[in-house]
């Protein structure tokens, strides 16, 4: 119990350390205006260096993550095959699956897989 309490302790000083180190440094970089601005070879810049992209790249992107995660925890179930049961696994992958097609069907029918409208 003391251990638990004493770890928690030891976490909780670290993180408020390293919170209050990042508030002082956060303050201090505000401050200089230079370091802030873009660099274009010693000139001022001619346009803002901040400017806005699409939102549909931006969809898409995420969209591209969240399948390629997902074909990430597919692999290890092709391992997984040898040690169980094949009736519980064509279970586990055709509902696995089935639920990748219904976020793709999802996504197509509120139009983010199309990218001129």
């Amino acid at each position: 119990m003391m251990l638990m309490l004493t770890s928690s302790m030891m976490a909780i000083i670290i993180t408020s350390i390293m919170m209050m180190m990042c508030t002082t440094i956060s303050k201090i970089s505000k401050k200089d205006r230079e370091k802030m601005s873009p660099f274009e070879c010693g000139f001022d810049p001619k346009s803002s260096a901040r400017t806005p992209f699409s939102i549909q790249f931006f969809l898409i992107a995420v969209l591209f993550l969240i399948f390629d995660i997902e074909i990430a925890i597919i692999l290890p179930i092709i391992i997984i095959m040898k040690w169980s049961l094949t009736s519980t696994w064509i279970t586990v992958i055709t509902f696995f699956i089935f639920i990748l097609i219904l976020g793709l069907y999802h996504e197509w029918n509120n139009g983010v897989l199309e990218w001129a409208k």
